[in-house]
């Protein structure tokens, strides 16, 4: 028996794991399911996908099986990489955001620390001219 079964499952075009799960039916059909599952993609999201089950003769799957999956496998492996990929760049943006919101902190910590000293040697100054020591004020 050659069947290209294999070579047909390699031809999809899909990122993750293609679990089959095959059982027997009533009246010699098999039930078939089939579910990607994409472990890179983190978002919870993904677990609401359904897996596709097909009941039909085993004439019925080798006639038109990989026709009826090609389509949705490769619609669901491409929402799971969008999610991978949205999830990496939500990731970014918050290591960016707090990156900047550090580097805002510093800078207003750095302009307050300045304007507290100009402040004081103001003030040294005003006493310093108070006391009668104009050229110690300056």
């Amino acid at each position: 028996m050659n069947t290209n079964f294999f070579n047909q499952i390699a031809q999809l075009d899909f990122t993750g794991v293609l679990q089959l799960s095959i059982s027997k039916g009533a009246e010699d059909n098999l039930i078939v399911s089939v579910l990607l599952n994409n472990e890179q993609c983190w978002d919870n999201a993904k677990s609401f996908i359904p897996p596709l089950t097909f009941n039909a003769t085993p004439q019925e799957f080798d006639e038109g099986f990989f026709e009826q999956i090609t389509a949705p496998i490769q619609t669901v492996s491409g929402v799971m990489v969008d999610m991978e990929k949205f999830q990496k760049q939500l990731d970014e943006a918050k290591m960016q955001s707090a990156m900047e919101k550090e580097k805002t902190e510093k800078a207003k910590k750095e302009k307050e620390a300045k304007e507290k000293k100009y402040k004081d040697a103001m003030a040294k100054a005003d006493e310093l001219q108070k006391d009668g020591k104009h050229r110690e004020a300056y």
